[in-house]
């Protein structure tokens, strides 16, 4: 039974997925939470596997997944549910995306399906930093956090965050060693 249920979710993932592994993130959050496969600490560890990971960060998550919910062969399932979906439409569509390439009608669906993976993405990153930068499991009120500011705020998170972001824009270091140095400074933070 859990078999299918991580082949029929994430194939659903893969289907209703566009825009990239960020983009995919919420949809994994809400298939996740909706069967109690993972708590929400849980997966913002995925998030950070996949994408210290070789490979898509959808097919990574649903390996991660799987395996947590139902061992190797549960990894293997909701692996396959989650390309299956990609590697159809790619041979259905690419027999005919050349010669409709320039058609005014699929330009405005890409043009409509934009924003949304906008917004996907950064509901994703809504997710993670509700998950990285407080204390503990709250209730996302703003008023609560205003009040305990102090209290639920991970400042050390937050610090390892601006550092980060700095060090990216303004300084350009590659993304590899940014993730290594903050793991470091995490496992320094944690000590």
């Amino acid at each position: 039974m859990i078999y299918l249920q991580l082949f029929f979710s994430f194939v659903k993932i893969g289907l209703f997925s566009f825009g990239g592994g960020y983009a995919m993130i919420p949809l994994i959050q809400k298939e996740i939470e909706s069967h109690g496969w993972l708590s929400a600490s849980e997966f913002v560890d995925i998030i950070a596997i996949a994408e210290m990971t070789p490979g898509p960060i959808a097919v990574n998550s649903a390996t991660f997944v799987g395996y947590k919910a139902a061992g190797v062969l549960g990894g293997i399932i909701a692996t396959f549910g989650v390309a299956l979906p990609s590697v159809v439409l790619v041979l259905i569509v690419s027999r005919y995306f050349f010669r409709f390439q320039d058609h005014p009608l699929n330009k405005m669906l890409f043009y409509g399906i934009r924003p949304v993976i906008v917004g996907l993405i950064f509901s994703a990153a809504v997710i993670v930093a509700q998950t990285a930068f407080f204390k503990e499991d709250i209730v996302f009120n703003l008023s609560y956090i205003l009040k305990n500011f102090l209290y639920v705020i991970n400042f050390k998170s937050v610090l390892i965050f601006t550092v980060s972001l700095i060090c990216l824009v303004k300084f350009k270091i590659n993304p590899i060693l940014m993730i290594i140095i903050a793991g470091i400074l995490g496992v320094v933070f944690a000590f």
